[in-house]
């Protein structure tokens, strides 16, 4: 007997690849009746861009500002993937609550994505993937191979046009 799928937990970047993410979760989300979170990894500036704004600005405003800017660009982002959902829902003339909602962790990726579904209790988790060149995998890895290699949970792999 196959699993139910109820909850599609959608790893989304912020490039227009979403769209075509989104539009394959949606359709998903009709056949089976489930509810599509949206999830978005923001991963904080590396110690060594942390330690250079320290040269110019005293700690207590640097933190100040570093957490501001923080929270501004995770609202941004928010805004951005909510809004790029709500565009393709009304496109497609689906019911708007097969959207539960808009994530943005401040995490690696990889660990927003594997929290997240493992906090929801989602069923499947839908990622796409770009061509690169074994080199490029080798060295920086994917995300997606990280998250299909540590997700106890299906991984659905959509492969991203162009």
């Amino acid at each position: 007997m196959l699993p139910t799928i109820g909850t599609i937990l959608l790893a989304a970047g912020l490039g227009d690849d979403t769209r075509t993410l989104f539009n394959f979760a949606l359709s998903l989300a009709q056949k089976y009746s489930a509810r599509i979170h949206v999830v978005h990894g923001h991963e904080v500036p590396d110690i060594s861009a942390q330690n250079m704004a320290e040269i110019y600005m005293f700690q207590e405003t640097l933190q100040a500002n570093y957490e501001k800017s923080l929270d501004e660009a995770e609202l941004r982002q928010g805004q951005l993937l909510e809004r790029l959902c709500q565009e393709e829902l009304e496109k497609s003339s689906a019911d708007s609550n097969l959207l539960a909602g808009v994530k943005i962790v401040r995490r690696a990726a990889k660990q927003a994505i594997l929290e997240t579904a493992k906090e929801l209790g989602a069923d499947l988790i839908l990622m796409g993937s770009h061509r690169h060149s074994v080199l490029t995998d080798a060295l920086l890895g994917s995300t997606t191979m990280k998250v299909l290699h540590s997700s106890t949970i299906p991984v659905l792999v959509v492969r991203i046009p162009g």
